[in-house]
């Protein structure tokens, strides 16, 4: 999820594609240049399975003057060393 974050608020669209799940991956990624993501908390963490896992979180942004926050249930897989985004929803 750190890692998610990061790409998102570095604008590193390669690396969301790259993990997110082949069955749920948008075949495009078109980020925001104007939006700043400006905060992380993870509120909860839980394995759910041997290789499976759900991240609820708060992330925070701005854009211009505006600012907003986004709290989802995101669902992750493990997928050989690593973790993918499966998907999420909204809390």
């Amino acid at each position: 999820m750190r890692s998610r974050y990061c790409a998102f608020s570095r604008g590193n669209a390669a690396y969301l594609q790259k993990s997110w799940a082949a069955e749920t991956r948008p075949l495009t990624l078109t980020l925001d240049p104007a939006q700043r993501w400006t905060g992380l908390t993870i509120r909860r963490h839980d394995v759910t399975g041997p290789d499976t896992a759900r991240v609820r979180f708060t992330a925070t942004w701005r854009k211009g003057t505006q600012t907003g926050r986004l709290t989802e249930i995101s669902r992750f897989r493990r997928e050989g060393l690593g973790w993918v985004y499966v998907d999420g929803t909204s809390d």
